[in-house]
């Protein structure tokens, strides 16, 4: 039976709001840090899925970091809150650098990302420029994914001599397995993971051949971080979904349905019963257009949806969203019944995505036991 909207613990709350169950967001920030740290590795937690500090003194190793972001305004945000060890690992955009060296002036030792000769030049122009040293990573392409310089090119070399000679602090190698995301078994996770591990070390190891020391190198994905077995070589390890897990994490299989620590809470609206569709009052607007799961063998649509409890329906799915209407089918092809969801009923959708869908709220809704406990504010938008 659906729970009653008017005795859940959760009425109080506007529709839609976004949850954050605590324990499973808890026992999923041990599962890694205990797996990362039997591996000997140290954890630099992307913050760009939280965008929050009361989650990121839960996760960091210590109030001062590390952490990893992915803009400079999470950057400047995290700083004003305490964070000194901060690496902005999206490659570096010219314009940013005068906002980057400000952190850096401020106390937070910042580092930044290049993947290219033209990035390479400009940090170097500008560290010459304010007689600065600016500390610099070089991405390496370890799947072919996204960015990044290939394995074994001599730029990986030029690159480092320019940042040098500019004034420049060449620190070692980053990659992000992007690829893993792929996977679809136990046996492809692993592989995955160190061949991201392979390549970053070659990598490392042809800056040392030439001289730069080299002292960091950088790998990390939700996926290998869990699925990694040797991580010698490995300097640290950046993930950031694993605080919260979603669907597409579920379809990898690197977590189960129960490990989802987040929800989008949502009111039944109406019902088009010729079309056996449930209306509810979040659309895409709460739940973002991330279709993660499309590819996947189960297309989870726009989420699974779950009672006021967090217990998922048999099949039931937000088929499709509008701005700010969501359409809740069973999935094509069940044999379920459509429960009986009366106007006013709570459920909870859990998201493909778990950084979209929460860069669709201004804060947390914290549950623990059940009850609303918190509300915790996120860093909101902006670059």
């Amino acid at each position: 039976m659906p729970v009653n909207a008017a005795e859940s613990p959760l009425a109080r709350l506007p529709t839609p709001s976004l949850l954050l169950e605590q324990q499973r967001m808890d026992r999923n920030i041990a599962r890694l840090t205990d797996h990362l740290g039997r591996l000997g590795t140290t954890l630099r937690p992307h913050l760009k899925t939280t965008k929050s500090v009361d989650i990121a003194r839960r996760v960091m190793v210590s109030p001062s970091g590390p952490a990893t972001v992915s803009t400079l305004k999470e950057a400047e945000e995290f700083a004003a809150a305490g964070v000194r060890d901060i690496l902005y690992a999206v490659g570096i955009a010219p314009a940013k650098l005068d906002r980057a060296i400000a952190l850096r002036r401020s106390g937070v030792d910042l580092s930044i990302v290049v993947d290219n000769i033209d990035q390479a030049r400009a940090v170097a122009a500008k560290c010459r420029e304010l007689k600065i040293s600016l500390p610099t990573l070089i991405e390496i392409d370890s799947d072919g994914h996204r960015a990044g310089i290939q394995p074994g090119d001599p730029l990986l070399v030029e690159i480092a001599r320019v940042l040098q000679e500019g004034g420049a602090d060449p620190r070692g190698i980053m990659t992000h397995a992007g690829g893993s995301y792929d996977a679809r078994s136990e046996a492809q996770l692993i592989a995955a993971a160190e061949q991201e591990r392979a390549e970053a070390v070659k990598c490392a190891e042809q800056l040392r051949a030439a001289g730069f020391a080299s002292p960091v190198v950088s790998v990390g994905s939700t996926p290998t971080a869990h699925f990694a077995r040797d991580l010698t070589g490995v300097t640290e390890v950046r993930a950031g979904v694993f605080v919260f897990f979603d669907l597409v994490m579920a379809g990898i299989g690197v977590c189960s349905i129960d490990d989802i620590a987040i929800s989008v809470l949502s009111s039944v609206i109406g019902h088009q019963p010729s079309k056996n569709q449930i209306l509810v009052d979040a659309g895409w607007m709460a739940m973002s257009r991330d279709r993660g799961t499309a590819n996947q063998p189960v297309d989870q649509f726009y989420g699974l949806v779950c009672d006021a409890a967090g217990r998922p329906y048999p099949d039931l799915i937000m088929r499709y969203a509008n701005q700010e209407h969501g359409v809740l089918e069973l999935r094509p092809g069940s044999t379920a019944k459509l429960p009986d969801l009366p106007v006013g009923s709570l459920v909870r959708i859990l998201p493909n995505h778990a950084c979209a869908t929460s860069a669709q709220h201004s804060h947390y809704n914290v549950i623990l036991d059940g009850q609303v406990v918190a509300k915790w504010p996120r860093i909101q938008p902006g670059w």
